[in-house]
């Protein structure tokens, strides 16, 4: 892959094809995490730190390992473990080294683990057999993309505190309204052609 055609895939994972919009990956940490701005960063961060590392580790494995011993069937269960590994080593590496950071990310790094948009970013890496440098390239995009999403909906959801509804819409009814809204605004990138 070119450089420019790196880019564009890197525009694409985070506008046109961002996971939570476009691929509803990572909805429950978007819906849980992003009642205010300021903890939805914080996990936009940790998932972009994790997924980058993770997607250079599971093509790696896939492409050093599992394929040449024709296993790529194991490539969800390998992934994940990687995935939870990495997450582990990653907390770890920061409460011994680094524990202001550690602690500004307390709970959102566990979180990672569990987080489907991380895996989802391995596994589009395989299907659609990218480079080890364009899936990194596209881990980071698309974790970019996750955190935009997520604070701009944390933004959201800060306005919404001082709405007036309807009393059938009140709380999480409303959130999904907005949320749908936001994804139907973002579709509005899907008309971009490459």
């Amino acid at each position: 892959m070119s450089f420019t055609d790196v880019l564009l895939l890197m525009f694409g994972a985070v506008l046109v094809e961002n996971f939570i919009f476009s691929k509803f990956y990572g909805c429950c940490p978007f819906l849980g995490v992003s009642e205010k701005p300021a903890t939805a960063l914080g996990m936009g961060m940790a998932v972009t730190f994790v997924m980058t590392i993770s997607s250079a580790a599971t093509w790696a494995v896939y492409y050093l390992i599992l394929e040449p011993l024709g296993l790529q069937y194991l490539k969800t269960i390998a992934f994940i473990l990687i995935i939870a590994a990495l997450v582990q080593l990653i907390e770890m590496f920061l409460r011994r080294f680094v524990p202001a950071l550690y602690a500004a990310l307390g709970i959102y790094l566990p979180l990672i683990t569990t987080n489907c948009a991380v895996l989802g970013a391995a596994l589009v890496n395989i299907q659609k057999g990218y480079g080890f440098g364009a899936s990194v390239a596209y881990g980071f995009a698309a974790a970019l993309g996750f955190t935009l999403a997520i604070v701009i909906f944390a933004g959201v959801r800060v306005r919404l505190q001082f709405a007036d509804p309807p009393r059938a819409f009140r709380g999480f009814p409303l959130t999904l309204i907005a949320a749908g809204l936001l994804a139907m605004a973002f579709s509005g990138f899907a008309g971009i052609r490459f």
